[in-house]
């Protein structure tokens, strides 16, 4: 049996998703048991834990022989990182005393820095407590989420316009949720292989025009048009849409290191692995 956390989002819905199609057997973590009750329908197994109560997660990672784990954070917290960093503390605590043989952890791109790229200095934490108690852990470290781009579908539905903090012109590695969630059920069945990174990416990357092209294709059947905007807004847009100061701060950090550069993948255990979802594919799911 794998444990699979988050499966109510994106990613952990995909590896539950995909284990069962294998005929595994799997056990959901949600956070009540009323949100487990689809999966319950589809033959899983349900565990109630909120992830930062290292008790129950323990608990829900008993018996195992995997578990897919990650670190979701409010846009809404007034205290992102700290907030993350009890979150991980218990999780690693639940692996330390489950005994859990195989961790697959969603970490992100450029997890390897201590610093300056805002929201991801959360994974790296994260990297540093996980392979100090699991037995095998395989990070995933993803690209920028291509179902980040749905914040913008009203604009670009209504103005034919794309708003981006992205530079123009320059092309940043972006991944599918797809793709995460069926290449961590692959290392899941895999089984135990060490300590292991994965930085993964979509089948290419993407300029913000790129992206306002299959934008356009998708949700108008026409051309669609990229608004640069300047980093000095990142922290008045987000706030006005609900996220909190000290999150959309981290924002502003993580765009200022994606122009420098200082935002990419490590490339220090071999080559990119690339993902088969492109973004006109990964829109058009959305969109549906």
């Amino acid at each position: 049996m794998f444990a699979v956390a988050g499966v109510t989002g994106n990613t952990g819905s995909v590896v539950a998703r995909e284990l069962l199609a294998a005929g595994e057997k799997v056990r959901v973590i949600v956070r009540d048991a009323a949100k487990g009750q689809a999966w319950e329908a589809k033959g899983a197994d349900v565990a109630v834990a909120q992830l930062d109560d290292a008790a129950a997660v323990a608990r829900a990672l008993e018996g195992v022989k995997g578990a897919y784990l990650l670190s979701p954070t409010s846009v809404a917290s007034t205290d992102p990182l700290g907030e993350s960093r009890s979150q991980v503390d218990a999780m690693a605590r639940a692996v330390a005393a489950s005994a859990v043989p195989h961790v697959v952890f969603l970490s992100s791109i450029a997890a390897h820095h201590p610093e300056r790229t805002g929201p991801i200095v959360s994974v790296h934490h994260a990297e540093e407590r996980l392979s100090a108690v699991a037995r095998d852990v395989t990070f995933i470290r993803a690209a920028y989420f291509l179902e980040n781009w749905r914040s913008v579908f009203a604009a670009v539905k209504g103005d034919g316009v794309l708003p981006s903090f992205l530079q123009p012109g320059r092309a940043f590695p972006m991944v599918a949720t797809e793709d995460i969630g069926r290449v961590a059920a692959e290392r899941l069945l895999a089984g135990p292989a060490g300590r292991r990174v994965i930085e993964l990416a979509g089948p290419e990357d993407y300029t913000p025009e790129a992206i306002a092209g299959a934008l356009g294709k998708v949700l108008l059947g026409r051309e669609a048009h990229v608004v640069p905007l300047p980093l000095e807004q990142v922290v008045p847009v987000l706030t006005s849409f609900g996220v909190s100061a000290p999150m959309a701060a981290l924002y502003r950090e993580l765009y200022e290191s994606l122009h420098t550069g200082h935002v990419d993948f490590e490339r220090r255990d071999g080559a990119v692995v690339r993902g088969k979802v492109g973004a006109e594919a990964a829109f058009a799911a959305l969109a549906a």
